[in-house]
């Protein structure tokens, strides 16, 4: 096979680290099994023929080696691209300052011993930042095994890399290890890999530069995310954001469990709530999955195939073996993914084309494949429901050719095609080539099948809800005013209710009493029953202290409540009426220390911070976003009428939360706002109690249900 190199990206800083022209080793050896020496032989047979490399070693060892970087500058002509240092942690920031000083354009540093290590290698890797710092040399690392372009640069030292198929898909892990398992599985899977980069301690050179780096690059179709820490969580957003509106990312994110500690000493690095970075990435564009195996799955789809942005794409699912196909409905169901019924013309239509006991309202039945198997794909295909297909089959090379099947029948020019093929390993493996030729991704089991697809869904899907939305997230009227109000911090609930109230946010009629004449005027003023509260900016949880009394009617009853608050040393009392029964939900907007402004929904009261049914997005999220937020949540079904309750009306939801966002975001001054419980009456939302607390405080108020 004739292998080209791979053109570089233009206009970036980084072409001198992944697509150098010369290399120097520094410590490279020539003992053989010595970490230098392994690098070099790499480099010297994973290169295409226009990498030069350069082993740097003091004692000198022969041809091809030098005894110091400025030794090999000279004889190279000019400075080099690329300095790969395999030396002890101790020796680097030295080795660093002298590639920069010869004008060497990056540095790749592989040994281990910085800020996992302690404080002597935290100071060793500030060393190593002051210097990218100071010169502009860029580096990837420290503790890395490297990066490689198959069939062009090699820089790694696992030896079996070269054994890792050329393809369109770019690699970007937090760590070596994963940047080449990940790698292995897309190559076992044909997929193929164009860039792999283990990130390492990203002193320098994080997965942000990375993923911009890529967005440049004509060759890769389609980017693995591993993510193992954020330290800037808005920049890899954004960037998450722009490549997703050119080409799809998977990402997969460790922290399911506690593994702060071990992370740490791995990394160095800072730790964010899995939850939040999951849907974070997800809202900004990602595909998110859970596993290595379904990434690989879902970029077998991805890499070669892409819907239009959609709210609900529909998916035609044909199917040879009714039992896959079950399998196949089912988990395409629970991922949320549109099977939608086909048309009355279109069944007519595949009735003509199979026996008359199949199942063809989709999934579509063919039993054994024949001779009108095309015509079947063609049919659903062309059912107006229809934007995707998915067809499963086991490999029946005597009954038909699935490949040419679909190749013939010219389907996969009008709507994306995804096989799942089930059979020995030749006969999938030369269905596999021939559907590769005309860009048709096959998958080899029902559940890879719905995967790939659901990853091909929530693409379309995430593309459609960042797409601008023309309608305003509040009344200029309504901002203006809350714009003007002085909000004194921190807020009591009825400072903070006059806020919400100016954002146009319902909130229940209310009197601010500062003595006992003052509440027992207010029983009279508003609609009974009332809660009486303790009214106290320092106080948070106000149920818990006792602060909080309901179903209050007459007199008495509200000198009771009164006395047991002036038990607790209430300064004042709120005396406001009562909302109707309903769902009780929060909506809580806060400053996450990775992220940035994030809003957070779910179900009301404790239960949500016990089962952690939340919903989170950022503030960057758009009106059909958030409409379509609380969708995500286990309880969503109590939200639309379930048993005759109220009905969720999802635009007055998005109106609240992207407000809420908005505002947070735009006043620095505050850390928190909470509504909780928000309640859903039949009549609409209404904001029953409220917090809004200062920054830097970072108080717990939503951190139960962050977690």
């Amino acid at each position: 096979m004739t292998l080209t190199h791979t053109p570089a990206p233009t206009n970036t800083r980084l072409n001198r680290l992944f697509a150098p022209t010369s290399i120097a080793v520094v410590g490279a050896s020539a003992s053989p099994g010595k970490l230098g020496s392994v690098m070099l032989d790499a480099i010297n047979r994973g290169s295409d023929g226009t990498v030069t490399a350069y082993g740097i070693n003091p004692k000198g060892a022969g041809d091809g080696f030098h005894v110091s970087l400025a030794a090999a500058t000279e004889s190279h002509g000019a400075p080099i691209d690329l300095a790969v240092l395999c030396i002890p942690a101790v020796a680097t920031p030295a080795a660093l300052r002298e590639a920069a000083d010869c004008g060497v354009g990056a540095a790749l540093i592989c040994s281990g011993g910085f800020a996992e290590a302690g404080p002597d290698g935290i100071a060793l890797q500030n060393q190593l930042a002051d210097i990218t710092a100071e010169t502009g040399i860029r580096l990837l690392g420290p503790n890395t095994s490297g990066f490689f372009r198959p069939g062009n640069t090699t820089v790694s030292f696992v030896p079996t890399v070269e054994h890792i198929n050329r393809g369109t898909v770019a690699v970007v892990a937090a760590s070596g290890g994963m940047n080449h398992a990940l790698s292995f599985l897309l190559s076992e899977q044909g997929v193929g890999v164009g860039l792999g980069v283990g990130l390492g301690n990203s002193v320098d050179v994080t997965s942000v530069d990375v993923l911009e780096y890529l967005s440049e690059d004509p060759t890769v179709t389609a980017i693995a995310l591993h993510v193992e820490s954020v330290d800037d969580g808005q920049a890899l957003l954004a960037a998450v954001r722009k490549v997703t509106a050119e080409k799809p990312i998977v990402a997969i994110v460790v922290g399911r469990s506690d593994v702060s500690a071990f992370s740490e000493s791995h990394t160095g690095a800072l730790a964010t709530s899995w939850k939040t970075t999951r849907a974070l990435l997800a809202e900004a564009g990602a595909v998110v999955v859970d596993s290595e195996r379904q990434l690989v799955d879902a970029l077998a789809v991805l890499s070669r195939t892409r819907l239009t942005a959609a709210p609900t794409p529909g998916i035609g699912l044909v199917t040879a073996q009714a039992g896959p196909g079950l399998m196949i409905l089912d988990e395409l169901l629970a991922q949320d993914v549109q099977v939608p019924t086909l048309t009355g013309s279109t069944q007519a239509g595949l009735s003509e084309l199979l026996p008359p006991l199949t199942f063809q309202a989709n999934p579509v039945d063919t039993g054994r494949p024949g001779a009108t198997f095309g015509n079947v794909l063609a049919t659903t295909a062309a059912d107006p429901g229809i934007d995707a297909l998915a067809v499963y089959a086991l490999a029946e090379p005597d009954a038909i050719d699935l490949a040419a099947a679909v190749r013939e029948s010219g389907v996969h020019t009008d709507v994306p095609v995804v096989l799942g093929i089930g059979g020995p390993g030749e006969a999938v493996g030369k269905t596999s080539a021939s559907a590769a030729e005309i860009g048709v991704p096959v998958l080899p089991s029902p559940t890879a099948l719905a995967t790939g697809i659901s990853a091909l869904v929530h693409d379309a899907r995430s593309r459609y809800l960042r797409a601008a939305d023309p309608r305003p997230t509040a009344t200029a009227t309504a901002t203006a005013t809350a714009t003007a109000t002085a909000l004194s911090l921190p807020a009591d609930e009825a400072t903070a209710k006059d806020l919400l109230d100016a954002l146009g946010i319902a909130t229940p009629q209310r009197r601010v009493c500062t003595d006992r004449t003052a509440a027992h005027q207010a029983l009279t003023e508003i609609t009974l029953p009332v809660a009486v509260k303790i009214l106290d900016a320092t106080v948070v949880h106000k149920t818990e202290i006792g602060g909080v009394h309901l179903g209050i009617r007459t007199a008495e009853d509200l000198d009771t409540a009164l006395d047991a608050l002036d038990a607790i040393g209430a300064p004042a009392y709120l005396v406001e009426s009562m909302a109707t029964s309903g769902v009780d939900l929060f909506l809580g907007a806060r400053r996450d220390p990775v992220f940035g402004p994030i809003v957070v929904a779910g179900l009301g009261g404790t239960a949500a911070e016990a089962i952690g049914d939340v919903a989170i997005r950022s503030h960057h999220l758009t009106h059909a976003a958030a409409a379509a937020m609380l969708d995500d949540l286990q309880c969503a079904p109590l939200l639309d009428g379930w048993r005759g309750g109220p009905v969720l009306n999802r635009d007055e939801f998005a109106h609240l939360a992207v407000t809420v966002a908005g505002y947070l975001a735009a006043h620095p001054e505050i850390s928190d706002i909470e509504i909780n419980p928000l309640r859903l009456t039949p009549t609409g939302l209404t904001a029953l109690d409220a917090v809004i607390l200062p920054a830097p405080n970072r108080p717990t108020a939503l951190e139960g249900e962050l977690q």
